[in-house]
C-alpha cells in the first residue's frame, strides 16, 4: 500500500485537470460569442428604439404624459429621449423633473422590452467587421460540433465527482500521508482512492479521456480565415443560428415553441428525456421539444410549417430509440425525397440506413430485417413489403403524410396497416389540412381511433380552438414566424399582368372549348406575345444582375418548355431542369445540387408538384410561380423550399396573374381555402362555422369557373355587338382588340 494509491490519485488529478481544461476552453469560446454579439445586439436595439415614435410613451404611462412640446423640440423617438437624458429633457418647455423622470422610466421599459425581444440577423451580403467577428466566434463551436458539447458535459460531470474524491484522497498523494492518518481518516482516504480508480478506469475503458482531450483541441482551433468562416456559415447557417439563440438566451416564445399545447400535455413532454449519443447534430429548442413530443406521446402527427426541420426531429427520435436498444425502423416517403432522407440520416446520425426501393428492394428488405437499421422506402414500394409483426419495428415515420389522407387509396391502406402494427408512429406533414377537416381526421385515425371518432361536426362548429385542443395529444404544429426569428424577410408579390391580344385570343378559345387546364396556361401558349413570359424574362434578368438564383414553378410541363425556350435565348444565365415528375428522384437531387453549386446567378425550372415537396432549394432567393395553384398549400410548399431554416438571404416571390379571367376567379375562391387552413391547422382564435361552408372540391371549382367564364364572355360578346349582332368570330375579334 502506498505507490498504487499515489499513482491512482495522480491519474485522477490528470483527468480532473483535463476535464477542467475542456470546460474552460468551452467557456471561453462561449464568452467570445457573447462579446462579439453585444455590439451587434446593441445596434439592433438602438435602431428599434429610434424607430418607435415618442407617442408610444403614452401607451406605457396610460396617457398620463403630454408630449406635444417634446416632439416640437426635436425628440421624436424613444431612442432620442433616452439619448437626451434628464437634463436635456428638463430644458423642454413644460417638462419638469417629474415629467422627465416619468418619460425616462417609460422609455427604459420599452428599451428593456426591446433588449429581450430583438434578434441579431447575420447579413451575409454585408460582412462588416463586427458581424465577421461573430461568425468567426460561432464557427469555433459549430466546427467542434455536438461531440465537443457532449465531451464538455461529460467533463463537467467528471469534474463534479472527482473534485470531492481528490480532496478526500489527498493524504494518499504523498509518501507519508496515510502513515500519519488516523484509522477513520485512512478509511475515508482509501474509499476515495477506490472511487477515483473506478472512475478513471471507466473513463479510459470507454475512450472518454480522448474525447475530452479532443474537445479542447477542437475548441482551440479557429478557422483558417474569415472567408472560410463565412463560407461555412452559408452552408450551415441553421447550426450557427441555433447556437446563437442558445448562447444569447433569446429563444422563441415558449408557448409558440411548444405548439400552444395544453399544460398537461406540455408538462409530460418536457419530462421526456432525449438521448443524443447516436445523433450528430445539435437541435434547436423547439426541435428538441418536437422529438420529445413524439417519444412521450408515441403516436403523433408533426405538422410543423415547411422549413422548420421535421427531418432532423425525426432523426433525433430514431437516435434516442436506437440508444434504448431498438433495432428496426421504417421511413416511408415520396420517391422525390428518398435520396434526401438517406443523406440526412447518414450525415446527422450514426444509424445504419438502407434504401428499400427499386428492383432489388426485396433483397434489401431481407437484409434490413436480418441486420436492422433504418429502412427508407416509398409509398408505392411499401405496398409490396410484408407488414411487420407486433413490436418488430421501433418507429414508423411517414413523411409528406398528407399523401395518404384518402382512406380509399391503396397507398393509404398500406400505411394504415403498418401504423396499426407499429407501437410508435410519426406522421409528418406541413400541410395536413389541404381541403377538409375530414381528411385530417383520417390521418388522426391512423394514430388514435378514439380521438378521430371524437372529431365530429360539433368540434368544427365550435371553432379551431376547440379543434386544436381535441387533437393536442397527437398533433403538434409550430410556424416559422413564431420560432425562426432570424429568417430573412419573405416578400410575396402578386403581379397582375394585362393579357396581350394574343393571350386573350388563346384564352377565349380555351373557354369556348370548356377546357379548364387550357384556360390556366393560355397565357403561355402564344409565347411571341405573352405578357407573363415577358415578365418572367424581366424577373430573371434582374435577379441575374444582382447575382441571385431563381426558381420558376409551374404545374404544367408545356409551360415549363415554353419558359425554357424563352430563357435559353437570353443572356446566358445557366439553366437547369425542368424538374418534372418523370425525372428519377436521384437525378432530381443531382439537378438541385448542380443548381446550388453554380457560383452566381442560375435558373431552375421545376414542376411545382415535383420540386415543391422534399427538396431543399435554399440556394434560390427569387421564386416565380407561373400561375395560381388550385391548392393554396401547393404554393406554400414550393415557397417554403427556398424560404426555410438555413436560408441566409431575403426571398422574393412573384406570383404571376392575368387580369380578367381564370386567375382572378381562382385567387378569389381559394382565399377561403387558405382561411380554413389557417384556422384549423395553424393556431387561430377564428374559424369559419364549418369547413364545408368555404370549401369546394377541385373538380367542382374547375366546373364553376369554366361556367362563369363562358357566361362572362357571352355577356361581353353581347355588349360589344349590340345593337347590331355580328358573327361569333367577329365578336371575339372585337373583344381581343
Amino acid at each position: 500500500m502506498g505507490r498504487g494509491e499515489r499513482d491512482t490519485v495522480a491519474r485522477g488529478a490528470l483527468l480532473h485537470e483535463s476535464a477542467q481544461a475542456a470546460i474552460g476552453d468551452h467557456g471561453r469560446a462561449v464568452e467570445a460569442v457573447r462579446a462579439a454579439l453585444k455590439p451587434l445586439h446593441d445596434a439592433v436595439v438602438q435602431r428599434e428604439l429610434d424607430a418607435i415614435p415618442v407617442a408610444r410613451l403614452q401607451d406605457v404611462t396610460e396617457g398620463r404624459l403630454r408630449l406635444g412640446s417634446v416632439e416640437k423640440s426635436g425628440l421624436r423617438t424613444v431612442g432620442s429621449v433616452l439619448d437626451a437624458g434628464p437634463y436635456r429633457l428638463r430644458q423642454v418647455p413644460g417638462v419638469g423633473q417629474r415629467t422627465a423622470d416619468q418619460m425616462l422610466a417609460a422609455a427604459r421599459r420599452l428599451s428593456e422590452a426591446a433588449y429581450e425581444t430583438v434578434a441579431v440577423r447575420i447579413e451575409v451580403d454585408r460582412p462588416d467587421p463586427d458581424t465577421t467577428a461573430l461568425v468567426v466566434a460561432l464557427h469555433v463551436l459549430v466546427e467542434a460540433g455536438p461531440d465537443a458539447r457532449r465531451a464538455v458535459d461529460r467533463a463537467a460531470e467528471l469534474s463534479e465527482r472527482l473534485g470531492p474524491l481528490l480532496a478526500a484522497a489527498r493524504p494518499a498523494a504523498g509518501r507519508f500521508g496515510l502513515l500519519l492518518a488516523g484509522p477513520e481518516k485512512k478509511a475515508r482516504t482509501l474509499t476515495a482512492v477506490t472511487g477515483i480508480r473506478s472512475l478513471v478506469d471507466e473513463v479510459e475503458r470507454t475512450g472518454q479521456r480522448e474525447l475530452i482531450s479532443q474537445a479542447s483541441v477542437d475548441l482551440l482551433r479557429g478557422p483558417s480565415s474569415d472567408i472560410a468562416a463565412w463560407v461555412d456559415f452559408e452552408v450551415r447557417s441553421a447550426e450557427y443560428y441555433s447556437l446563437l439563440a442558445e448562447i444569447s438566451g433569446r429563444q422563441p416564445d415558449a408557448a409558440a415553441a411548444e405548439g400552444f399545447l395544453p399544460d398537461e400535455v406540455a408538462e409530460r413532454v418536457r419530462a421526456q428525456p432525449l438521448d443524443d449519443r447516436y445523433r450528430r447534430v445539435s437541435l434547436r429548442g423547439y426541435q428538441a421539444f418536437g422529438a420529445r413530443f413524439a417519444l412521450a406521446q408515441r403516436r403523433v402527427l408533426l405538422g410543423d410549417e415547411m422549413g422548420l426541420g421535421k427531418t432532423v426531429q425525426a432523426i433525433a427520435v430514431l437516435a434516442h430509440l436506437a440508444a434504448e436498444g431498438q433495432s428496426h425502423f421504417m421511413i416511408v416517403c415520396p420517391a422525390s425525397v428518398l435520396v434526401n432522407w438517406t443523406r440526412e440520416i447518414e450525415a446527422r446520425s450514426a444509424l445504419r440506413v438502407m434504401v428499400l426501393h427499386g428492383p432489388d428492394r426485396h433483397d434489401a428488405f431481407a437484409d434490413w430485417k436480418g441486420r436492422g437499421g433504418v429502412g427508407v422506402t416509398t409509398f408505392e414500394a411499401l405496398r409490396g413489403l410484408p407488414a411487420p409483426g407486433a413490436g418488430e419495428v421501433g418507429l414508423l415515420v411517414v413523411d409528406e403524410a398528407h399523401s395518404v389522407k384518402n382512406p380509399k387509396a391503396k397507398r393509404s391502406q398500406a400505411v394504415a396497416l403498418w401504423a396499426e402494427r407499429c407501437e410508435r408512429t410519426l406522421l409528418m406533414t406541413g400541410t395536413p389540412m389541404e381541403n377538409r377537416v375530414a381528411e385530417f381526421r383520417h390521418l388522426v385515425r391512423m394514430l388514435d381511433e378514439g380521438i378521430a371518432n371524437s372529431l365530429g361536426d360539433g368540434d368544427a362548429l365550435a371553432g379551431s380552438v376547440a379543434f386544436r385542443r381535441s387533437v393536442a395529444p397527437i398533433y403538434l404544429r409550430r410556424n416559422q414566424e413564431d420560432v425562426l426569428t432570424e429568417l430573412p424577410s419573405l416578400q410575396q408579390t402578386d403581379e397582375w399582368e394585362e393579357p396581350s391580344a394574343s393571350d386573350e385570343d388563346a384564352y377565349r378559345a380555351a373557354v369556348l372549348a370548356g377546357n379548364f387546364m387550357a384556360m390556366r396556361r393560355a397565357a403561355y401558349m402564344r409565347p411571341e406575345k405573352s405578357a407573363k413570359l415577358e415578365r418572367i424574362r424581366e424577373i430573371v434578368r434582374e435577379a441575374a444582375e444582382n447575382g441571385q438564383k431563381t426558381v420558376v414553378f409551374s404545374q404544367f410541363k408545356d409551360v415549363l418548355r415554353v419558359v425554357e425556350e424563352a430563357l435559353g435565348a437570353g443572356d446566358g444565365t445557366p439553366l437547369f431542369g425542368p424538374l418534372t415528375g418523370s425525372v428519377p428522384p436521384t437525378r432530381r437531387q443531382q439537378v438541385v445540387d448542380d443548381f446550388a453549386a453554380v457560383p452566381g446567378p442560375a435558373v431552375l425550372l421545376a414542376q411545382i408538384q415535383a420540386a415543391g415537396v422534399g427538396l431543399n432549394l435554399q440556394a434560390a432567393s427569387v421564386v416565380v410561380i407561373c400561375e395560381p395553384q388550385i391548392k393554396p398549400t401547393m404554393e406554400h410548399q414550393a415557397v417554403a423550399r427556398a424560404h426555410r431554416m438555413g436560408q441566409v438571404r431575403p426571398v422574393r416571390v412573384h406570383r404571376l396573374l392575368a387580369t380578367g379571367g381564370v386567375d382572378e376567379r381562382l385567387v378569389r375562391m381559394l382565399a377561403a381555402k387558405t382561411r380554413l387552413f389557417d384556422a384549423y391547422a395553424r393556431r387561430s382564435a377564428m374559424a369559419e362555422s364549418t369547413p364545408d361552408a368555404v370549401d369546394v372540391s377541385d373538380t367542382e371549382l374547375a366546373r364553376r369557373i369554366v361556367e362563369e367564364e363562358q357566361a362572362r364572355l357571352a355577356r361581353t360578346d353581347e355588349e360589344l355587338t349590340a345593337p347590331t349582332r355580328s358573327a361569333p368570330g367577329q365578336a371575339a375579334g372585337v373583344a381581343d382588340g
